[in-house]
Formats: C-alpha cells, structure tokens, sequence
C-alpha cells in the first residue's frame, strides 16, 4: 500500500481544484481525505489540538486514510528531547482516538541535535509504545557521512522499527530564488544529502519543489523506482510532496501517482480528477 499526500490538508488555494468552489473550512479534510490517503500533521508541530478538533479529524476520515502526526516542537526543539515522561504521556493520551489513523508520529529534530544526543533520542522514544508507528528526521550533518554517527543511528533505528525520514530539496534549491514563497522555502528547509534508505516498515519520502513550472523530473524520476521497490518488498511507504507555497502540492501529488502507474502500473486514487475540477467541466457541459 501507497500512501500519498501534501504537507498540509486545508489550503484556501485549492479551491476550485483539489476542493470544490465552495468548500468551507471544515469540509476541507474530508473533501481532502477522498483523493490523497495521508498527509503530513504539521499542525501538532506547533500547537496541540483541542480533544473535540481530535474527535473531529477522525470522523472526517476514513479507515484508510493515514495521519503522519509530527511531535510537539517543544519536545524536539525547545526541550532538546529532555521532556518530562508525564508531559508525553498526556500528549498521546490527547492524541489516542487518532492513533489508529496514524501511520507514523514523526519525530523532526532540528540541526542542532548531534550525534552525541543519541542517548537523548533512545530515551525519548523508549517512551512511545512499539506498536505506533515511529520515524525520525535529522537535520545535523554528521548524519549523512556515511560514516560511525550515521551507522550508529541507522542500527538504532532497524533495530527498534523506527523509520528514518527521507527529505529530498534537491530541486527546491536547483530553482532560481526568484518570487519570495522560494526565498522563504530556501532559507527554512534543509539543504542536505539525500539518502534512500528504508529501515522500518513504512519509510517517509518529503520532496519539495520549488514549483510545477520548474525542473524537478531529473530529482524526482528516481523515486518511482524506489517507491516500487518497497512496495515489491512488502513495505508501506509514505510520500509527501510539496511546492515552495504549497499551492501546487496537490497537483504535484497526482502527477506522481499518475508516473508510478505509467511506471509500474501501481493504481493510486489520486489519479483521477479532483472534486472541484470534475464540478467545473460538469458545469461547463
């Protein structure tokens, strides 16, 4: 199984397109979850919901669909992993009525977390139960050497389950700076090797673009070779895509879906047309 979506799930943008004209605000996950089958939690990242937004979520969509939740930043970046056990524990009681939606809660650490906090890391993580799903992203540089900090996480992380998170903004920082959505992408996202690798079950792939008007086949083609390979091999692998404002993410997310079929004949949802296009030609006609 392919699960496939955007960094976010309500964007005004997409009206008109992903969404039908009309949609409201809180029509847009459902609305959402009908085409694309996960999509990254941003959201918690910064804030965490209210236990009626939770229960919400969940009635908004269906068995199928898979959140991709990210942990608090105050446990990530402002507690540097040094959390409080009571603290976590009342987050993922919080989040518990998702928990069977969630393919992974993912863990995004920020540049400064270096090998030396690995020890930090095991202890974190040993506060999650291993039956929900894990992964992690890491952004300091020692990690992508190939070499003893890179292997020592790589090891961890087979051996507990945990996935490791493939970021790819390859062709983000390919582009021309040449509109300030690309300026502002450039400066926040992280501009390090990329590593295909798949240590647990359902290994994560977030690639960014600047936009659909610029060059990203060259960086992007590898993956469907890739995303067939783990699904061949029984895996359930994630992939997120996103553009500089993310206004074309959903678009850029159908155009992969409709690649991996042509690729290998892998048939996604996401190939076919959207609500709010399917109710503009309808209108037309």
């Amino acid at each position: 199984m392919l699960y496939l979506g955007c960094p976010q799930w309500a964007n005004n943008a997409w009206k008109g397109s992903l969404f039908t004209s009309d949609c409201q605000n809180a029509q847009m996950l459902a609305q959402y979850a009908q085409v694309f089958n996960s999509v990254e939690g941003n959201t918690t990242f910064y804030a965490d919901p209210k236990t009626e937004t939770v229960q919400r979520w969940h009635e908004a969509t269906g068995d199928d669909f898979r959140f991709t939740f990210k942990f608090p930043k105050r446990f990530s970046h402002d507690l540097a992993l040094q959390c409080d056990k009571q603290e976590v524990h009342t987050w993922l009681k919080l989040m518990s009525p998702l928990l069977e939606k969630t393919g992974s809660l993912m863990l995004q650490l920020p540049a400064s977390f270096a090998p030396m906090h690995l020890s930090r890391l095991q202890d974190f993580m040993a506060q999650i139960p291993a039956d929900i799903g894990r992964s992690i992203e890491v952004r300091h540089l020692e990690f992508f050497t190939k070499g003893d900090s890179e292997k020592q996480l790589n090891r961890y992380c087979f051996e507990q389950g945990i996935d490791r998170v493939c970021m790819d903004t390859r062709a983000l920082f390919a582009a021309k700076p040449y509109n300030e959505a690309i300026i502002d992408a450039q400066q926040k996202k992280p501009h390090l090797p990329v590593h295909a690798i798949a240590l647990g079950q359902r290994p994560i792939v977030r690639f960014v673009i600047a936009a659909m008007g610029d060059e990203y086949q060259s960086y992007y083609q590898p993956w469907l070779k890739k995303i067939k390979q783990w699904l061949d091999e029984g895996r359930e692998p994630y992939v997120f895509l996103h553009t500089a404002d993310n206004h074309g993410a959903p678009l850029l997310a159908r155009q992969f879906a409709q690649d991996l079929k042509a690729h290998c004949g892998y048939h996604h949802r996401a190939v076919d047309p959207f609500a709010g296009e399917f109710n503009q030609q309808s209108s037309f006609f």
